[in-house]
């Protein structure tokens, strides 16, 4: 169209995402450092992010251009599938036949692709574009293909490629798991002014055949300030100013021109709405609106509701059960605590009325008919002392005059002895 009239070789703007056109902005850059350290690390999970337009495609078409021959790798672009839908993609795309195989075929076909792969010295990688739209399920059944490793490192590389409200789904609490895996993570940001500059003459240049024609940099911040640094809409707005400037011939682009574009552009509604770089609502939503739908709003979402996973609700099951569970041991402890309330206070008022109530005093008739007993007399102690003292018996008179033993005496019968010998002695 305008190509011979700007001497162009091809549309510099297309919507293509074509790695020749990848300008190397400080954001691409560091995406690009960071995929290229996840690959060479054998890092576990690597997840990319940006808005809508902010060139994610054509930064992933730039890493896998770059890789060399020992790398295997399987794309799936197409991310409304169930998990077994994604299990057949991904094996499509490596070169097997997953057809008329169970899952633990598929599974098990799989696996030994990869060990084939990494006996050979190759390294296999799944690439999932527009990962924000994978349902949970899909997104565990991804996190089970990690497993898939030797006692050294994983046989599947996995980089999964999405919009801002990947991030939201990935910090759910049913994908602890997989956040867990996540070793690299960067998102893209839009360009600033400067940088949307460069961008536009830099793919002017790349298409030129001659002197290159320049954007000046009022027409630049004009396209800067309208697409809010996103690529894809300064490709929109840049390839709509070609257009115009050919159909009036206009050699020379100026703010003039940039401007009546814009505001074309914007009367017709080819921009839409100025676009959220951050925003965080997905095409398929991780859980469904609960607000009363309208009409067309129920026709919307009609299809996303039938897609929701049988896993999906059994875990809401679950959970459900769980609280129902929680409520009933609240209840059963609150009544409990209240019993137990009860019976303290009923022991605490016995207690009471036992210290107020006071033994009965006996009448003065009951206390005159009882005989006074006499008081003991004398006291134990007085006794002692006026009982005098007996001496115990001595036996010492009888120490001194011992009866001689019977051989002794024997003797002195047979051989006599000057001291005479009594016969009651013997």
């Amino acid at each position: 169209m305008y190509e011979r009239f700007y001497r162009l070789r091809e549309r510099p703007f297309a919507l293509t995402p074509d790695p020749d056109y990848l300008y190397p902005s400080r954001v691409h850059k560091e995406a690009l450092s960071y995929l290229r350290y996840g690959i060479e690390s054998h890092a576990g999970f690597i997840v990319i992010t940006g808005a809508i337009g902010s060139g994610k495609t054509t930064l992933l078409q730039t890493m896998v251009r770059g890789l060399d021959s020992h790398t295997t790798v399987a794309r799936v672009m197409n991310t409304l599938l169930d998990p077994r839908e994604l299990l057949e993609s991904a094996m499509i795309d490596l070169g097997l036949d997953p057809s008329g195989q169970s899952k633990p075929a598929m599974l098990r076909a799989l696996g030994e692709f990869l060990v084939s792969e990494r006996a050979a010295g190759r390294l296999v990688l799944l690439v999932i574009d527009e990962a924000q739209n994978l349902s949970l399920p899909a997104l565990e059944e991804i996190r089970m293909l990690s497993n898939l490793e030797t006692e050294k490192s994983k046989l599947l590389q996995i980089i999964l490629i999405g919009q801002p409200d990947l991030r939201d789904k990935l910090d759910r609490p049913e994908l602890e798991q997989l956040r867990q895996r996540i070793t690299v993570s960067y998102h893209l940001e839009p360009i600033d002014a400067e940088e949307t500059a460069h961008y536009v003459n830099h793919r002017l240049a790349r298409a030129s055949i001659a002197t290159p024609l320049e954007f000046p940099r009022d027409v630049t911040d004009a396209i800067h300030s309208r697409s809010g640094g996103v690529p894809r809409l300064i490709n929109v707005i840049a390839d709509a100013t070609l257009v115009f400037g050919y159909g009036e011939e206009r050699s020379v682009i100026d703010s003039t021109l940039i401007d009546e574009v814009i505001a074309d552009l914007d009367a017709t509604g080819v921009l839409g709405p100025r676009s959220n770089p951050n925003r965080r609502e997905s095409v398929v939503p991780a859980v469904p609106s609960t607000a009363a739908p309208g009409p067309i709003a129920e026709a919307a979402v009609a299809p996303v509701a039938a897609m929701r996973s049988a896993e999906d609700d059994k875990l809401a099951r679950e959970l459900a059960e769980r609280e129902r569970e929680l409520r009933r041991r609240e209840q059963e402890m609150a009544s409990r605590e209240k019993e137990l309330a009860e019976q303290r206070r009923v022991l605490a008022d016995q207690y009471r009325l036992l210290r107020t109530q006071t033994p009965p005093q006996p009448s003065a008739q009951a206390v005159a008919a009882q005989p006074s007993a006499a008081p003991a007399w004398p006291p134990v102690a007085a006794a002692a002392q006026a009982r005098p003292r007996v001496q115990p018996p001595s036996f010492a008179m009888y120490h001194s005059k011992r009866r001689p033993s019977f051989w002794r005496r024997m003797k002195t019968t047979l051989l006599g002895t000057p001291e005479p010998v009594l016969e009651d002695s013997l």
